[in-house]
C-alpha cells in the first residue's frame, strides 16, 4: 500500500493507515512552536522520502514534539529525539480516544502518510477531537505522486481504497476505456487486483504497480492483467489500472443492471422496475437502506453501487435466497452489504436507522408495513412494490391514511413469435411513495448511524 494510502485510511484500522487529518497539538505555530496551546494535535504528512522531503514547518512540529506517535515504519523514518515515542495500537480505532485522553496537555505530534485528509488518519483525529484541536501539515499523497508519474489528470482520475477492504470492492468502477488507481492493501494486491480484472472480462487491461513513491526505492513494474505472473513487490505501492474489455457485459453505477448480471433463482425485481424503483429511493451518499424481502438481493446491491458510501440492509427469510444474495453482491463489488433475517423480527437486531426502506416482498404480512413505517427515520422515504392484487389493496389503504405517490406501471418486452416478434407482457406493479413527517434535528438525509462506519 502506498505510503499516503496508510496514514489516510483512518477507517480502515491497520496502524500504518490509521490517522486521519485535523489539527494535532498547536506545539507547531509557524513562527513558535513552544507558544502553540498543547490541547491541539499536529498531523505531519511524511512521504517514503522520510526526513528530507519534509518541509521545515513539518520538521519543526516533529523536534518540538513531547510525544512523537505513528506507525513503526513512520517513526523510523525520522531522527531520534527526547519525545516519547508511541506506535499506533492494533486495533487501532477501539483505543485511539484513551492514547489521546493519556497524552493531553503535552505537545503531540501524529505522524501520518502522504495527505493525512486523504484516506487518512487525520480525518479520524478530527473526527474525534474537532478541527479545533487539529493542526494538518500535509505532504504530497500517493495519488498525486502517481499520477504525476504517468502523466494523469488527478482530478480527473478515480481512486478506490482497498487498504482493508475486500479486493472485489474494485469492480463497480470497472468500465472498458477508464483509467483508475488503486491503494493497495499490500504487496499481494497487485495479482488480486488482476485476478478480479480478468473475472470481470477485462483480462486486457494494462496495470501499473508503483512502489515507494518518491523515496529512494522507487520502482515501477507493469503488465497486462490476464497475463500477470510478477511477484510481489513492496508493500508500499499503488496501483494504476487502464481498463480494456470491450466484450465485457457493460456494469455501470447507474441503476437497472441487466438481470443477467445476477446469479440464482430468477426471484428479482426486473431491471426496468429496478430503474424505476431506485429512481423512486433515491439514493444519496451516505445514506441507508433496508431491504425487505431481498430475493435476490438486486435492490440493495444497487443502492450501494450508486456511490461508495451508501450501505444496504436486506431482509431475506429463505436460506438459499441469503447465499445467493451473498455471491451476487460480492460479484457485483458491494461484498459489504449485510444481510439479515426475517423482517421483522430482525429488525430488534438492528442498530442502524435507515433514511429508505424498500418492501419488494411480503407486503401483506400481519404488521410489516407498521414495523417499516416505525424504524423509518422522520423526512426518510419508504417504497413499496405491490404485484397481488391483495398487496395492492392494502397499498391502497397506506396511501389513504399516509398520503404519498401512488403509479402503477407494465413492462412489455419485444420476444421472438414464430419468424416475429411479439410484445409480452410482464406482471403489472402498483408502486407507492412516501415520505414520513418531520423536520426537526438529525432528520435531514445523511443522519443515520450506519453511515460512518468503516
Amino acid at each position: 500500500m502506498s505510503e499516503a494510502n496508510r496514514s489516510n485510511a483512518v477507517s480502515e484500522t491497520s496502524p500504518d493507515s490509521a490517522v486521519s487529518e485535523t489539527s494535532p497539538d498547536s506545539a507547531v505555530s509557524e513562527a513558535n512552536p513552544d507558544s502553540a496551546v498543547t490541547d491541539r494535535i499536529v498531523v505531519v504528512g511524511i512521504g517514503a522520502d522520510g526526513w528530507d522531503g519534509l518541509s521545515p514547518r513539518g520538521r519543526r512540529a516533529v523536534e518540538h514534539a513531547e510525544v512523537l506517535m505513528g506507525s513503526p515504519r513512520q517513526l523510523a523514518l525520522v531522527p531520534e529525539s527526547a519525545a516519547v515515542r508511541v506506535p499506533w495500537p492494533t486495533p487501532m480505532l477501539p483505543a485511539i480516544a484513551e492514547l489521546l485522553e493519556k497524552h493531553r496537555g503535552r505537545r503531540v505530534c501524529a505522524l501520518a502518510s502522504g495527505d493525512p485528509m486523504f484516506h487518512g488518519i487525520g480525518v479520524t483525529l478530527g473526527r474525534i477531537l474537532g478541527p479545533e484541536r487539529l493542526q494538518v501539515i500535509a505532504h504530497p499523497s500517493s495519488v498525486s505522486l502517481a499520477c504525476a508519474r504517468l502523466g494523469w489528470a488527478l482530478h480527473e482520475t478515480p481512486t478506490v481504497s482497498l487498504v482493508n477492504r475486500p479486493v472485489a470492492t474494485l469492480a463497480p468502477d470497472l468500465l472498458d476505456g477508464a483509467r483508475l488507481l488503486v491503494l493497495s492493501n499490500d504487496e499481494h494486491t497487485p495479482a488480486a487486483v488482476a485476478g478480479v480484472l480478468c473475472r470481470s472480462g477485462f483480462g486486457d487491461s494494462r496495470v501499473v504497480v508503483l512502489e515507494q513513491l518518491g523515496g529512494p526505492g522507487e520502482n515501477v513494474v507493469e503488465g497486462v492483467a490476464a497475463s500477470w505472473d510478477l511477484p510481489a513487490g513492496d508493500p508500499l505501492n499503488v496501483i494504476a489500472v487502464e481498463v480494456r474489455g470491450a466484450g465485457a457485459l457493460r456494469l455501470t453505477r447507474t441503476p437497472g443492471l441487466p438481470d443477467a448480471a445476477y446469479s440464482g433463482d430468477g426471484q428479482m425485481t426486473k431491471h426496468e422496475v429496478r430503474a424505476l424503483t431506485l429512481s423512486a429511493l433515491a439514493p444519496a451518499p451516505g445514506e441507508v437502506l433496508w431491504d425487505v424481502g431481498g430475493g435476490s438481493g438486486t435492490i440493495g446491491i444497487e443502492w450501494m453501487r450508486s456511490h461508495p458510501r451508501c450501505h444496504a440492509v436486506v431482509f431475506e427469510r429463505e436460506e438459499s435466497r441469503v447465499q445467493q444474495i451473498r455471491d451476487n453482491s460480492a460479484a457485483l463489488g458491494v461484498p459489504t452489504l449485510r444481510v439479515s433475517a426475517t423482517a421483522p423480527e430482525a429488525f430488534t437486531r438492528e442498530s442502524s436507522v435507515p433514511d429508505a426502506i424498500f418492501v419488494g416482498g411480503g407486503v401483506t404480512q400481519p404488521g410489516l408495513l407498521d414495523a417499516c413505517w416505525g424504524r423509518l427515520r422522520p423526512g426518510g422515504r419508504m417504497v413499496v412494490n405491490a404485484v397481488t392484487t391483495e398487496a395492492e389493496a392494502l397499498v391502497l389503504q397506506w396511501h389513504s391514511g399516509r398520503g404519498g405517490a401512488l403509479r402503477k406501471f407494465q413492462i412489455y418486452r419485444g420476444e421472438p413469435l414464430g419468424g416475429f416478434t411479439a410484445w409480452r407482457p410482464q406482471l403489472p406493479v402498483t408502486q407507492w411513495t412516501v415520505t414520513k413527517p418531520g423536520d426537526g434535528p438529525g432528520t435531514g438525509p445523511g443522519n443515520s448511524t450506519e453511515r460512518d462506519a468503516p
